[in-house]
This record gives C-alpha cells, sequence and structure tokens, in this order.
C-alpha cells in the first residue's frame, strides 16, 4: 500500500502511517509484509478498497464492494465508504446488496437488459413501486378484498399490498368488519429488496 500512497503523492512516511492504520482498521496489520497475490480474495479486497481511498478522491466508483463478506466484515467496510461520502466524496456502487443502497444511496438505478427500469431517490423508486405496505398481526382469517392484495400469510402474520385509492383507515375497517381480530397494523415502504425481486426475479432464478 506504501507503493500506491508514493504514486498518490504522499510522502513515503505519510503513506506508511495511512497504510498500517488502515490495516490494524481491517484486521489486516499482521499481514503488512506479505505480497497481495498471496492474500485471500477477501483480503485483497480490503486493501484495493484502502487503495482507492487513501487519498481522498472526490469520486469514488465500486464493483460489488463487500460482495463475499461476512456481514460484520461488510459493516466494516461499508462503515469506512460512509466515511467517505460524509466527507464530501461522490460515491457510485454497483452492488446487488438492497440494505447498502438504503443505507448510503441518494439515488438508485435498477438496469434490466440495458433500459433502467427505476430511478429516482430511494422513495421515489419505493413509490413506483407501491410506495407502502401493512404489516398485519391478527387472529382470525383475512378476506380477500378489492382493497389489498395479499403479499404474504402465515402463523397470523400478514403483509398487505393496498391497491390505488386504498388507505390505511379503510383497510383496516374492512378487516375489523370481516370478523379478524387485528393485535397490530402497521405501515410501512416497500423494501428494495423486494423491488429487486420484482424486477429481476425470474432472470436472477434463471442463472442459477
Amino acid at each position: 500500500m506504501v507503493y500506491f500512497g508514493r504514486l498518490k503523492g504522499l510522502s513515503k512516511a505519510a503513506a506508511k502511517s495511512w497504510s498500517m492504520d488502515y490495516l490494524e482498521r481491517v484486521g489486516l496489520a499482521d499481514k503488512a509484509a506479505v505480497r497481495l497475490d498471496k492474500l485471500s480474495g477477501g483480503q485483497q479486497q480490503k486493501v484495493q478498497l484502502g487503495v482507492t481511498i487513501m487519498n481522498d478522491p472526490e469520486l469514488l466508483i465500486l464493483d460489488e464492494p463487500t460482495k463475499g463478506f461476512n456481514p460484520v466484515n461488510r459493516r466494516l467496510l461499508m462503515d469506512i465508504i460512509e466515511e467517505q461520502k460524509l466527507v464530501g466524496a461522490t460515491v457510485i456502487m454497483v452492488t446487488h446488496q438492497m440494505e447498502e443502497v438504503e443505507r448510503l444511496c441518494d439515488r438508485v438505478i435498477l438496469l434490466k437488459d440495458g433500459t433502467a427500469r427505476a430511478y429516482g431517490t430511494v422513495a421515489e423508486v419505493q413509490e413506483q413501486f407501491g410506495g407502502s405496505v401493512y404489516w398485519v398481526s391478527y387472529e382470525g382469517i383475512l378476506p380477500a378484498s378489492g382493497l389489498y392484495d395479499i403479499v404474504t400469510d402465515a402463523g397470523g402474520k400478514a403483509e398487505l399490498a393496498p391497491r390505488a385509492g386504498a388507505t390505511e383507515a379503510a383497510v383496516l375497517r374492512e378487516l375489523i368488519e370481516a370478523g379478524v381480530s387485528v393485535r397490530s397494523f402497521t405501515t410501512a415502504r416497500v423494501s428494495l429488496e423486494e423491488i429487486f425481486i420484482q424486477v429481476y426475479g425470474e432472470q436472477q432464478m434463471a442463472e442459477v
């Protein structure tokens, strides 16, 4: 990493200091003297991210930066990337991890077969695919309705997708009038993971 720091204009001392601090943070301090090609794929990814950010670039272009990492290491790398964003870097990231998109991205584009299937802020994309869902905990039998579609229904817990024009109050009233004992009723945005499945589901299954 010191070599790349020198290429990026850092002094030898500054490059070494930055490199050792970074390697310590990502759990690779004991690998400082190991050749890059002798590291595992995940270890190489950590080093590559460090090389990318070590001179505080204004633009970061990252392709699946946390692919293959366990949750602990994924969170660590996302923390590092988010820090770059917070100090003013523009981050362009390709990822299939929708929780990363929800955490980091101001705008998102979903491409399929070279065509943009969705584009906008996270909230705008969620709105394009239904906006909100209702989570219901209940006892009884959920009736079919013209106000909503039942997305999932198991163990007394259901996800309902409201149809155009339906309101929370109208759906809740219909459930109660149908004899459903509603224990809880909450509204949430459609998750980007659900939207991802809608856009890419058939393609992803075909590729498996």
